[in-house]
């Protein structure tokens, strides 16, 4: 819908009181119009002149519109909503104003960031009048100003800040970007109430080169990770190192911890020094160990159910 209009609006008071005048007019004029054909047409003209004249001195507006009224071409007054009453031919409206929020597409298209990159941005503008009078006396059209405005509040903002800030610092942007445009419109009867930046478009070729540069970060922060936990890692074993030192029975028991983990995997080999095996004293587990596998043999030799074929 047009936010701004000075076209007449016709509402349905206004049509029917001018039905209402023309049929009263008629009915008075009737024995004129009976006694005299030309006199007849004469007062019928003037119920149509009289007529118009009523309904345009009643207009109503909408509950979001305000009308801006002129007295022999100087502002007299803003009226709505409802109903308001004109001095027909001394009065005329100037602008009927629609007091709505407004939301405008903004576009920057090929604009040199501060670190000279092209980008097109594009961001929406959330206006809204808040003085119909300035709104219609100060400035020829107040939606398109209000567009150029903005578009060029954009552009600027663009050209001082870099891409980066940009990208990442968006809600910083909008607030800049609107109190710029606020600065810019107010004197026309004008409230911003927000500004969006809705999408930042950078050309392929650097979009490539920020991605590979992402990675390439990404790595690098991998390969830090992995080198600190190396660190704690070789602090771990040398503070377990010191202390498995001063305690050969601690060392001895971990030793043997390990090797039974290792002799529970079926299938598994291990080698061991034999200075370790006297140590550790492996032959008796080994020893142990293969008894308790032919104590399983026997065990299940003798569970084996007898054959049916068997004579």
């Amino acid at each position: 819908m047009n936010s701004t209009s000075t076209s007449p609006r016709s509402s349905p008071i206004s049509i029917l009181l001018f039905f209402v005048v023309f049929i009263f007019g008629l009915i008075v004029s009737a024995p004129l119009i009976i006694a005299n054909i030309y006199v007849g047409i004469v007062w019928i003209v003037l119920v149509l002149i009289i007529a118009r004249i009523v309904s345009l001195a009643v207009r109503a507006a909408s509950e979001w519109e305000r009308v801006v009224i002129l007295r022999l071409g100087k502002y007299s007054r803003t009226k709505g909503p409802g109903i308001f009453f004109l001095i027909p031919i001394v009065e005329t409206i100037a602008y009927w104003i629609d007091l709505r929020t407004v939301s405008t597409p903004i576009r920057a298209e090929q604009t040199l960031t501060k670190d000279n990159v092209p980008v097109s941005v594009e961001a929406i503008l959330f206006w809204k009048v808040n003085n119909p009078r300035d709104a219609a006396l100060q400035v020829a059209n107040y939606k398109d100003s209000a567009d150029l405005a903005a578009q060029t509040a954009l552009r600027d903002m663009i050209g001082k800040s870099e891409l980066a800030t940009i990208l990442s610092d968006r809600e910083t942007i909008d607030l800049s970007l609107q109190d710029i445009i606020s600065k810019r419109v107010t004197p026309w009867g004008i409230t911003v109430i927000s500004v969006e930046l809705r999408d930042v478009i950078i050309p392929e070729n650097l979009q490539n080169a920020m991605s590979q540069k992402a990675q390439a970060e990404r790595e690098r922060d991998a390969r830090v990770i992995l080198g600190d936990s190396e660190k704690i890692i070789a602090d771990s074993f040398m503070e377990a190192g010191k202390k498995y030192a001063d305690n050969p029975t601690a060392m001895h028991l971990r030793a043997m911890n390990m090797l039974f983990e290792g002799l529970k995997e079926k299938g598994a080999l291990i080698i061991v020094p034999s200075s370790a095996a006297d140590t550790m004293n492996l032959g008796g587990i080994v020893g142990l160990q293969e008894y308790q596998k032919q104590e399983e043999k026997k065990s299940n030799i003798n569970n084996t159910p007898p054959n049916k074929n068997s004579s």
